[in-house]
């Protein structure tokens, strides 16, 4: 199991302090009127940890956000993401996801690409507990989207790192 401490990403802490975010929504799953919602979270990358960025295993960790609605198209610009200590993920760029499309937010170093659904944190740390954690969705006017808590012991019933949300 791996210990993580909260990384050194500049303004985040300030930003989300700003935002009045930290400790504003509940650490268990809420439902929030958003097209935007976590589908997934591969919170324990498969094979033994290494965040190395050459030959480590950050990417396999993974986040997947999806567009639930079926007609409105969602621009991820200026989303965030955040976990339980305040490390946040800003979508800085546009990318567009169609009705029920999907894009996976991966750890490590890489090129984003449309075709393939991937975003990367450009951060070779590992960013989800391997044990518990809290996964926190916001939206570009810094409301919430979409919240899950999860718990190896409670979440992850087969052990093989993935926990499923909104099917």
């Amino acid at each position: 199991m791996r210990i993580r401490r909260a990384l050194p990403i500049a303004g985040a802490t300030a930003a989300v302090a700003a935002l009045g975010l930290a400790g504003a929504i509940p650490a268990h799953a809420a439902e929030y009127t958003s097209e935007l919602k976590i589908k997934g979270v591969q919170y324990d990358a498969p094979g033994r940890d290494s965040n190395k960025c050459s030959g480590g295993n950050t990417r396999n960790e993974y986040l997947t956000i999806k567009n639930y609605s079926k007609k409105t198209k969602v621009n991820l610009k200026g989303y965030k993401v955040r976990d339980a200590v305040g490390n946040t993920f800003v979508f800085k760029y546009n990318h567009i996801l169609e009705p029920g499309d999907f894009v996976r937010l991966r750890g490590g170093r890489g090129t984003d690409s449309d075709a393939r659904n991937e975003v990367y944190r450009q951060n070779c740390n590992f960013i989800w507990n391997n044990d518990k954690d809290t996964i926190y969705l916001y939206k570009p006017n810094g409301k919430p989207a979409d919240t899950h808590a999860y718990t190896k012991k409670a979440n992850d019933k087969d052990g093989n790192g993935y926990i499923t949300y909104h099917g």
